[in-house]
């Protein structure tokens, strides 16, 4: 078998081509919305506080209720859930993009929009794993999520070009716009799936007693605790890069939104060559290696990055980034989706979300007050430097061996 037959052997499953396929379009237009976003953003306020409040309000809701979108996507039919809160997403696209066409788009407004569309995926994101788990076989759920994850970061090679183009040349609403449309792809792929009829458990604990239930699993399990950690952190003091990006691009390199979204494109090269790499894995054996070097070169990327005034440097030493940051979510996510038993996997992956989802926003919101005072390089350096701090600190804790002789 060929190495690039090797990387999709996932795709000879029918539903999770469909999948693939569906969210490859959805996620293409949803980074265009998220570059055109910020864009939006920067050019009604320029101010990097408004930057880090808006990402804070569309990741805090996911913390706060994804226990209980987890709790949901173990109790539920995965697949309907999703197509309800793809619809949703699907509507607040097209709303955010008519307020934008009519002029009439005011920043309280995208915040109560970027609230709303965090709540939608608290209960989005348990779900797209419990299913992605149920389109394939258990052997082939490592090249799966890795195939999930480079559609997700491939898609920001697309779309965020795409929406730079179109900010400059029509504007930040038609990108909106054509973020709605692009949830139809989703549906459609959902909606064509042959899956076994969904059978639902009905000897459910409360709701409350099976959010403790996973709990207690994650707290005793110090492996999960400890890739937790290592998340937490990439995703407090790294991912948060991305919400300065609109400062770099014309502040700093004087690119306006093209480089803007030369920049996110540049991170979405080197997203999808770590992804690749990893897709080509047959074995989990090495995966956490992957992790703690994907977040250590994580922190050293930024920190060069940070400091670099000309564009095509910036955009060099952007690729690094976005594939460290890669290697180390993809080998992640992997690791704890072989850790965790099926009955366990909506809520144990609903708090991995949380993780994400709280260390993010945190980082966003902490990132964009310090860069009023000590500047966006500064900030991006200093978070580097403790990405790698909490590298070497997992690399010291986990246990060596774990999935030796593991498939």
């Amino acid at each position: 078998m060929s190495r690039l037959s090797e990387s999709l052997r996932s795709l000879g499953f029918r539903n999770f081509r469909l999948f693939f396929t569906g969210q490859l379009v959805s996620l293409v237009g949803t980074w265009m919305q998220s570059v055109a976003l910020s864009w939006l953003v920067y050019r009604l306020t320029g101010q990097a506080t408004l930057l880090g409040l808006v990402a804070f309000a569309s990741q805090a809701p996911i913390f706060l209720l994804g226990s209980f979108g987890g709790v949901l996507a173990d109790r539920v039919d995965p697949r309907r859930l999703l197509v309800v809160t793809q619809a949703l997403q699907m509507v607040q696209a097209f709303l955010l993009g008519w307020l934008t066409l009519a002029g009439r788009v005011r920043p309280w407004e995208i915040i109560v929009l970027a609230v709303g569309l965090g709540i939608v995926n608290a209960f989005d994101l348990p779900a797209r794993q419990v299913l992605v788990a149920s389109t394939v076989d258990r052997d082939h759920l490592p090249n799966a999520i890795a195939l999930n994850s480079s559609i997700f970061h491939g898609s920001r090679v697309v779309g965020p070009a795409v929406a730079g183009l179109m900010v400059a040349a029509i504007g930040e609403g038609w990108c909106f716009l054509v973020n709605g449309v692009s949830f139809l792809a989703a549906i459609t792929g959902l909606l064509m799936m042959d899956l076994p009829p969904w059978v639902s458990r009905t000897d459910h604990p409360p709701v409350l007693d099976h959010i403790v239930e996973g709990v207690r699993y994650v707290h005793g399990n110090r492996e999960l605790r400890l890739l937790f950690f290592l998340l937490g952190v990439v995703c407090l003091l790294g991912m948060p890069y991305a919400v300065l990006m609109p400062i770099f691009a014309d502040g700093i390199l004087h690119g306006g939104p093209r480089a803007l979204g030369l920049l996110m494109g540049g991170s979405g090269v080197g997203a999808v060559l770590g992804a690749a790499v990893l897709a080509g894995r047959r074995s989990i054996h090495g995966l956490e290696r992957i992790a703690y070097l994907g977040a250590t070169a994580t922190g050293i990327a930024l920190a060069a990055f940070a400091y670099s005034k000309v564009l095509w440097l910036s955009l060099v030493l952007i690729v690094p980034v976005g594939g460290a940051m890669v290697a180390h979510m993809t080998s992640n996510n992997t690791l704890v989706q072989v850790l965790i038993p099926d009955e366990m996997r909506g809520r144990v992956m609903a708090f991995h979300a949380m993780v994400f989802t709280a260390a993010m926003p945190i980082g966003a919101l902490l990132e964009g007050l310090l860069a009023n005072h000590i500047g966006a390089p500064a900030t991006v350096a200093l978070g580097g430097f403790g990405c790698v701090i909490g590298a070497w600190f997992f690399a010291v804790r986990f246990p060596a061996g774990k999935f030796e002789g593991r498939a």
